[in-house]
């Protein structure tokens, strides 16, 4: 798999051009991130774009066409096109993609990485090529619930509201009060972002400059948060349009400390 790391005295990042997946990160010589999976969903963190969790039943309706993608999780079209791509290295900390053969608008997609010995962070800008299109982004992290040493993962989290969503998690719109834990939900109104503590060893704090999150917290091995642009199936609902040459751009910081 090619591959290119990023360092700094403290962390390791490892950046993998198949996907355009952050596909390790080590800090203090602890990693954080699940860096194998049953499938290419399940582990590292890959950018969602341009659209965000499950397309309901791959179809996307814009501007009055419908538009047919494969499925790739049931009958939906989860996470985008992007992380099924092969990247290119642009630069020393830069990669650069298509959206793939499906996505028949066009555009590119860029990320741009930055590691120091406090963080990493990651920023991504997607494009619009000769015609309009509709977009959405962010970025799909799984962290580990236990590392080579420290207490077991605690999550440190609260939201105003999460989006209601049909048998097959496909939100509505509507919003409602939080549920107890644990979590397959997507979340606004976000009053602590997210704190990831494993007691004796690191904590990790992470921002983004999404409104959005989605927390998943049912699986035992790992924990996803994904900050992103807007609910699953927004491309559908209530779209981010890109008019010709215009982008639409994010970030996701990851900043480690003592605990």
């Amino acid at each position: 798999m090619a591959s290119f790391e990023l360092t700094s005295s403290r962390a390791t990042a490892r950046i993998d051009l198949l996907a355009g997946r952050l596909g390790s990160l080590i800090v203090d010589d602890l990693e954080l991130l699940v860096t194998e999976g049953i499938k290419p969903t399940r582990w590292g963190s890959f950018p969602m774009v341009p659209w965000c969790g499950r397309l309901d039943h791959g179809l996307l309706t814009f501007d009055g066409v419908d538009y047919q993608f494969p499925p790739t999780s049931g009958v939906h079209a989860n996470h985008g096109t992007a992380m099924h791509q092969t990247w290119t290295q642009t630069g020393d900390n830069e990669i650069e993609s298509g959206l793939g053969e499906h996505w028949t608008f066009g555009g590119k997609v860029t990320q741009r990485f930055d590691v120091t010995d406090a963080s990493f962070t990651v920023h991504m800008t997607v494009t619009a090529g000769d015609v309009a299109m509709p977009a959405q982004m962010g970025w799909h992290p799984w962290y580990r619930r236990e590392l080579d040493r420290g207490a077991p993962l605690e999550l440190e989290f609260a939201a105003e509201q999460i989006y209601a969503t049909d048998d097959e998690q496909i939100p509505s719109g509507e919003l409602i009060p939080v549920p107890n834990g644990p979590w397959d939900e997507t979340f606004i109104g976000v009053t602590q972002t997210p704190i990831l503590r494993w007691r004796d060893a690191l904590t990790l704090a992470l921002t983004s400059n999404f409104d959005h999150w989605v927390v998943f917290t049912e699986p035992e091995h790992a924990v996803a948060i994904e900050p992103q642009s807007g609910a699953p199936n927004d491309v559908n609902r209530a779209p981010h349009v890109l008019q010709p040459g215009e982008s639409l751009s994010g970030w996701m910081t990851l900043a480690w400390g003592e605990n």
